[in-house]
């Protein structure tokens, strides 16, 4: 599922930008850390995450209910002895998602060479 959105009026011919292939969703810097820090591993614990990405739990939690929605992230809930664990974990849609957008921005860079 691509989040982009981009404005066609006044293009002529083939519209072939790579920023066409950039997920909207990706765009926003902490939703991009987050999936990349996902990215290299199966699953990571939550606070794993946010000290990684270095932000507040609040942040992460908003942003993680954003990318569970769109089906990019995998939550899932548990115990280690008594204490509560959230887990997070890219799901296959979310990896393509990061793939494709780190493409496209790979594209982009290169555009200036």
């Amino acid at each position: 599922m691509s989040h982009g959105r981009d404005s066609d009026a006044g293009c002529a011919g083939g519209l072939t930008h790579p920023r066409r292939d950039l997920d909207e969703l990706l765009t926003h810097a902490v939703r991009f850390s987050i999936v990349a820090a996902l990215a290299g591993v199966q699953r990571a614990e939550f606070a794993a995450v946010r000290d990684s990405v270095e932000i507040s739990d609040a942040m992460l939690s908003k942003q993680v209910a954003l990318l569970e929605k769109a089906s990019y992230v995998h939550v899932e809930k548990g115990r280690v002895g008594r204490r509560p664990r959230t887990w997070l974990s890219l799901t296959g849609e979310g990896i393509a998602a990061y793939e494709k957008h780190v493409a496209a921005l790979r594209a982009i860079a290169g555009l200036a060479d």
